[in-house]
């Protein structure tokens, strides 16, 4: 059994599963089997690499799950899957009506419910139940058809119709849905074969799909019953357009340049970023790389400051960093030191070319810091 995706590369459970709404969150995966074939296919299944990218928890009545090494089902079954909730994706091996008997009194809402998957214990069939596109169990759905080599059976209006679906964009991108309630109402329009507006303050990669028009302005979205503004978290919405354009949200994906002398500490280059990033109004969550030249490559401070932030360190040298066109400010003792003028804006804006300078080179706790906001691309 191997899971692969349209492409023929192996999918990603962890991928699959991760999904940004205000932040990142992983979910695990709870499989939970009734009979003897339905148990030997979840034990068989907490054993692929494909499901193993994050916590497979393969669950049975004791006498089988002694028998192929799963954990026994609780008594109360009900109880015990209300506990997990909102934080594990669920498959049950077995009947739908099991399954729906058992979750029935914490079903609630699509963007908190867990993800929910029926699999018949042969594998022939595998039904996404809940939650299917905000939760991810469709794609996990194909996942698992993939590793079994069943048959997906979706049933969403949007995915049977292949039409463009408003939240597994958003899903996929990590943008904030503005309004639920117009998301559903989008989704309607589209599957009405209505036009929807689009704008977007980053670039789209990939083929529009037909449904959508580009528009050039939050204006231009007044021209369509719907339309739909990708912008940052904080701009401001355009005019009379509160019920009828639906705002998909991203957070400011910085670049954060930094020199300092050899030997600073982690501590020091960290309150010196720390105050920066105050000024600026930007969590530190919103940083996605760390800069510098290349005789810093090996510096413990910044090796332990981007370790502390889990974003990658990337090094140039200093003939690559003065391909940057022109920086703030010079300084002669630096460039007689490194052989560049500017270590930070040119390390920040050599690794983000095409991004805007929000914080020319600055000083804080004796190291230099500057900031680029990147143009975060999305893609459909």
């Amino acid at each position: 059994m191997s899971g692969k995706d349209s492409c023929g590369g192996t999918l990603d459970f962890r991928t699959v599963f991760t999904y940004n709404t205000a932040m990142k969150e992983e979910k695990n995966l709870t499989i939970i089997s009734f009979t003897d074939t339905g148990s030997r296919l979840g034990a068989a299944l907490c054993r692929q690499p494909v499901l193993t990218q994050t916590a497979c928890r393969g669950y049975a009545p004791e006498k089988y799950a002694a028998r192929y090494s799963l954990r026994p089902l609780p008594e109360d079954m009900k109880a015990w899957i209300g506990t997990l909730w909102g934080k594990d994706a669920f498959l049950f091996i077995g009947a739908a009506g099991i399954a729906v008997r058992l979750i029935a009194p914490w079903v609630h809402d699509k963007y908190t419910d867990s993800p929910v998957i029926v699999m018949d214990e042969k594998g022939q069939y595998i039904i996404p139940l809940l939650s299917g596109h905000v939760g991810g169990a469709v794609e996990l759905a194909r996942v698992l058809a993939g590793v079994t080599g069943g048959v997906p059976v979706i049933t969403t209006a949007t995915d049977v119709q292949e039409t463009f679906a408003v939240d597994m964009f958003a899903l996929k991108n990590g943008l904030k849905i503005g309004s639920r309630e117009l998301a559903k109402q989008i989704s309607a329009a589209v599957l009405d074969q209505k036009k929807i507006g689009l704008y977007s303050e980053s670039p789209i990669d990939g083929s529009w799909p037909e449904e959508l028009e580009p528009c050039t302005s939050l204006e231009e979205l007044q021209r369509y019953p719907y339309g739909i503004a990708i912008t940052e978290e904080g701009a401001a919405a355009g005019q009379g357009t509160e019920k009828t354009v639906l705002r998909l949200k991203h957070r400011a994906c910085i670049v954060a340049g930094i020199g300092c002398r050899k030997g600073t500490q982690m501590g020091q280059l960290a309150a010196g970023l720390g105050e920066v990033l105050q000024a600026h109004r930007i969590e530190a969550g919103q940083i996605t790389a760390f800069a510098s030249i290349e005789l810093k490559k090996g510096e413990p401070g910044l090796r332990a400051l981007a370790e502390e932030y889990e974003v990658p360190f990337h090094t140039f040298t200093a003939q690559e960093l003065s391909t940057v066109a022109a920086v703030s400010s010079h300084s002669e003792f630096v460039e007689r030191v490194t052989g560049v003028d500017n270590v930070c804006e040119r390390a920040a804006l050599r690794l983000c070319p095409d991004g805007e300078l929000i914080q020319p080179k600055i000083c804080a706790q004796g190291a230099t810091f500057a900031l680029v906001r990147d143009r975060c691309r999305l893609c459909f």
